[in-house]
């Protein structure tokens, strides 16, 4: 009968100390992150991915602008034309059609710069979260902390093992102290 109260004790004890709210399963205290919504409302994302947005829309607008030219100038084209016969014309269709070439090359090349310095960049940023998670694990004492997106692994846990919102607001306060949140609004606004 005593063994029987200080097991329950026991069994109590560690229930109560668990503040999280994460309950230890079989002596493991455990959680889950969904990182689709750590991802939704990360002040750090969201800010690369305003950054990202706006050196995209640079792009267009620099290609549209281009584009546009070379149409004035294709239009301008027929009408001397006319005036300085065939010969001409062909010969400056032909130099047209060659800058347009060369444009969209050169166009090509940046977005697939673009795109690879946006994937460096947004890789580097969720491997910060990783490791961001793994040290808050450590620091909370967790010994598993699940991941869930919309295809995951967990398909049920308790609420209270959602530690969630506590990861969105550890690493948005942590990304704002950095001075990294100044920094890139500073750079937008440049």
């Amino acid at each position: 009968m005593k063994k029987s109260l200080v097991i329950v004790g026991a069994v109590l004890s560690l229930v109560a100390c668990n503040k999280e709210g994460a309950a230890p399963v079989n002596g493991l205290k455990t959680a889950y992150v969904d990182t689709s919504k750590l991802f939704e409302k990360s002040d750090e994302l969201k800010a690369w991915e305003d950054k990202a947005k706006v050196k995209e829309d640079e792009l267009k607008r620099d290609m549209q602008k281009d584009d546009q030219q070379l149409r004035m100038e294709a239009a301008a084209l027929e009408g001397e034309a006319k005036a300085k016969g065939m010969q001409w014309a062909q010969m400056k269709a032909q130099q047209l059609q060659q800058r347009q070439q060369e444009l969209t090359g050169k166009y090509q090349q940046l977005q697939e710069k673009f795109s690879k310095e946006e994937g460096t960049k947004h890789d580097s940023i969720l491997s910060r979260m990783q490791k961001f998670i793994k040290a808050y694990g450590k620091k909370k004492g967790y010994d598993y902390i699940f991941g869930t997106v919309d295809a995951s692994n967990v398909i049920y846990a308790k609420d209270s093992y959602d530690i969630t919102n506590e990861i969105i607001k550890e690493v948005n306060d942590t990304y704002k102290s950095s001075g990294k949140a100044e920094e890139t609004t500073t750079a937008e606004k440049k």
